[in-house]
């Protein structure tokens, strides 16, 4: 029993559809820090700016310590204040937009080069069926001795 379940396992895993996912994951993982600084450092700022200088980043609200005020996050948290940081989940969801619209493009791409693809192989795959003929130019089937057209004997 044992055996045919790390058989199977074995399987599984060497199928080109786990090695893939494993890829795809290990690359996610590498292109986050990415877009999350795409989207903290370069989007956000003018964002902000054009909000009146927001810094999403300290968008926050207080649960408790409600008599004091705090101008950033980072002091809040550091007095012990529980926050609701709806601007780290804004910033987040910016993130998940900008990944999810790259995904998009890359998946279209990839589609588009296999449908060149398909329809390439499918054109290669059909045999010719007519060729012209050397003397009047004329499409004839690819197994014809003579010309139905010219009359012209073909070899």
């Amino acid at each position: 029993m044992l055996k045919e379940v790390l058989a199977e396992f074995k399987e599984f895993a060497v199928k080109g559809n786990v090695i893939d996912m494993a890829v795809g994951i290990i690359i996610g993982g590498a292109f986050s820090p990415i877009v999350t600084s795409l989207v903290n450092d370069i989007i956000m700022p003018p964002i902000g700016m054009v909000l009146g200088n927001v810094d999403f980043s300290n968008l926050y609200i207080p649960v408790n310590n409600l008599d004091k005020h705090f101008d950033t996050l980072a002091e809040a948290q550091a007095a012990g204040t529980v926050t609701i940081n709806y601007g780290a989940f804004i910033n987040t969801l910016i993130t998940f937009l900008i990944v999810s619209f790259a995904v998009f493009m890359l998946v279209k791409g990839i589609n588009k080069l296999k449908a060149e693809k398909k329809q390439e192989e499918t054109q290669q795959e059909v045999p010719a069926s007519i060729k012209e003929c050397p003397y009047c130019c004329s499409e004839i089937k690819i197994n014809a001795k003579k010309c139905a057209f010219c009359g012209s004997d073909l070899q």
